[in-house]
């Protein structure tokens, strides 16, 4: 079988795809002002191991790479406590560390298990390290979201009870569905850079062994 072509690009279309969904948090805040405090430096959200993406990998990876030396070693010092505290749970779970490995339920499990660990690229200000890097799926978080076929996603954030007025807030219209379309190319493009095969485009792990994977033997 004849290997897939490299892209000829690299993360730029996962960046243009992802300042797409960041353009759409920022014109709620725009209309609604400080009714919503989801924004950088609030870590509310950033606690606990979860899913992310093969383009989120490589997006996140170019981020932990642009850190002065020193910063880096440590957030891979604590991405490698958090993810050594993960195999204490799951000993078989090994490089890639990939969510399918697990399975749904003892993937679940695990999350319960760490919910409170925080996210390794949170600094001591709670503040995160790669904020323009950060994963798709935290920018999804902090608004309630309706796509132009019906589905509603509820805002996730765990402290919206603490602001009433953000509570009520009804969710704003996105195409995420057309997004979605973008992202899976994303995710085939990622997938043949970091594994050489497109057909990885559905590889997820954890924020923890996305940073220390690729430095592992």
């Amino acid at each position: 079988m004849t290997p897939d072509p490299p892209p000829r690009t690299g993360t730029g279309g996962y960046r243009a795809l992802l300042g797409r969904l960041d353009a759409w948090f920022e014109s709620a805040r725009r209309k609604h002002g400080a009714v919503i405090p989801c924004r950088a430096g609030c870590s509310a959200c950033c606690y606990g191991p979860f899913d992310i993406t093969v383009a989120d990998v490589e997006l996140l990876r170019e981020g932990v790479a642009a850190l002065e030396e020193r910063t880096r070693a440590e957030v891979e010092a604590r991405a490698a406590r958090l993810l050594e505290a993960m195999e204490t749970v799951e000993p078989g779970w090994a490089a890639p560390h990939a969510v399918e490995d697990l399975g749904e339920d003892r993937f679940d499990a695990l999350i319960e298990r760490f919910a409170g660990a925080p996210c390794p690229l949170l600094d001591d200000a709670g503040r995160c390290r790669i904020y323009d890097a950060r994963p798709l799926v935290c920018r999804l978080v902090g608004l309630g979201m309706r796509t132009p076929i019906g589905r509603v996603i509820e805002n996730a954030c765990p402290i919206q009870d603490r602001f009433p007025l953000y509570a009520e807030l009804l969710p704003e219209l996105f195409d995420l569905e057309a997004l979605e379309l973008e992202e899976l190319e994303c995710q085939r493009a990622a997938a043949r850079r970091l594994f050489g095969d497109a057909a990885a485009a559905d590889f997820e792990t954890t924020i923890a062994a996305a940073i220390l994977d690729p430095h592992r033997p």
